[in-house]
């Protein structure tokens, strides 16, 4: 299903009305309530880590479905890297559990870890092996042998578009030809949860969208994935849900439909030109404005509808005498991420 959101831009001239100009933009839509439907692959209960004093993951608990995207995100030190830590069993937990496919991490870590496919962020390839060696390696690592390993090499390399790479040191690769080859080896024991941490960093814009749609093809097969990202607009098309940490607590979970449902206000109003001092009061008290906030030339209004409030800002504008431009747009996840942390993602 896609929905269609609108993108308003308004030319205020000076002493003239609001000339409205529409824009449309195509935003893939998610579908939570299909989620729901499907079973849970991972169930989060209570995860908790704690170093010394400092509690690292303070009872994080969340689910993740087969044919899931799940979006991890949080500013730096929010503790994600601690839960992806957990879940591939390279850290024990101090409290809490995470249970997959009726497994418990905290009991039968062995298990779990075999049906776990963790791609890093950082690169974990060997430069002077192929691809098709780096492969076969982790294959044996995981216990896969013989001429299923082979079929399995053949078809991970043309599943990343490595095929006619196979042979070539990955020490040759580009970067992104070694992210999706990373991608490649956690994939090599057909784990039921895949942990993707980062996966797109440091890559051009085309060997990032390849990576992505390797991802969605993933979902498409029915796959459970935990993903996490420093890019917003990439969480917000590609994760069907997502979990928002700060400071080691899971803020919320959900779609990304439904928490920005929960917030006070729908639309932002953005103007650039008013002249320092401009008097905001009669905007301020009108109907529908949560907030204002006004930042180095940049007066931003979050309010329940931007429709609502064309008389009072038309009459703002002919009083500044000036050209005012005005920008009104939906909510989007940097929004609520803002609202949720206080941060910007990269911090």
């Amino acid at each position: 299903m896609t929905r269609i959101e609108p993108y308003r831009s308004f030319t205020v001239e000076e002493k003239g009305s609001l000339s409205v100009q529409r824009s449309l933009s195509l935003v893939a839509a998610k579908a939570p309530a299909q989620c729901q439907l499907k079973p849970v692959a991972l169930r989060v209960e209570a995860l908790r880590k704690s170093y010394g004093t400092n509690e690292a993951v303070a009872d994080v608990s969340f689910d993740v479905r087969k044919g899931e995207i799940f979006g991890l995100l949080g500013p730096n030190g929010a503790g994600k890297t601690t839960v992806m830590s957990i879940l591939a069993t390279a850290h024990r937990p101090s409290g809490g559990d995470a249970v997959l496919f009726g497994h418990s991490l905290r009991q039968e870590p062995r298990v779990v870890r075999q049906m776990i496919g963790l791609a890093p962020q950082e690169i974990a390839l060997y430069p002077m092996l192929s691809a098709a060696e780096n492969l076969r390696f982790f294959g044996h690592v995981y216990g896969v042998k013989g001429a299923e390993l082979e079929n399995r090499i053949d078809e991970l390399l043309h599943f990343v578009g490595l095929k006619e790479r196979g042979n070539d040191y990955v020490a040759t690769f580009s970067g992104g030809m070694r992210r999706r080859l990373n991608l490649a080896v956690a994939l090599v024991h057909r784990p039921m949860l895949i942990l993707l941490d980062e996966p797109t960093t440091g890559v051009d814009p085309q060997s990032r969208e390849h990576i992505l749609e390797i991802v969605r093809r993933l979902r498409q097969a029915g796959c459970a994935i935990l993903y996490t990202t420093h890019y917003l607009e990439e969480a917000e098309h590609l994760c069907d849900r997502l979990g928002i940490l700060n400071h080691g607590k899971l803020l919320a979970v959900g779609s990304l439909d439904g928490l920005l449902a929960d917030l006070e206000y729908a639309e932002i109003i953005e103007m650039r030109g008013l002249p320092s001092g401009a008097d905001l009061t009669p905007v301020r008290a009108a109907d529908g404005v949560c907030r204002i906030e006004s930042n180095r030339g940049v007066v931003r209004l979050f309010v329940r509808s931007a429709a609502d409030l064309l008389g009072p800002l038309q009459r703002l504008v002919n009083r500044s005498g000036r050209n005012i431009k005005l920008e009104i747009a939906s909510l989007r996840l940097e929004d609520l991420f803002l609202r949720l942390t206080g941060k910007e993602l990269r911090d």
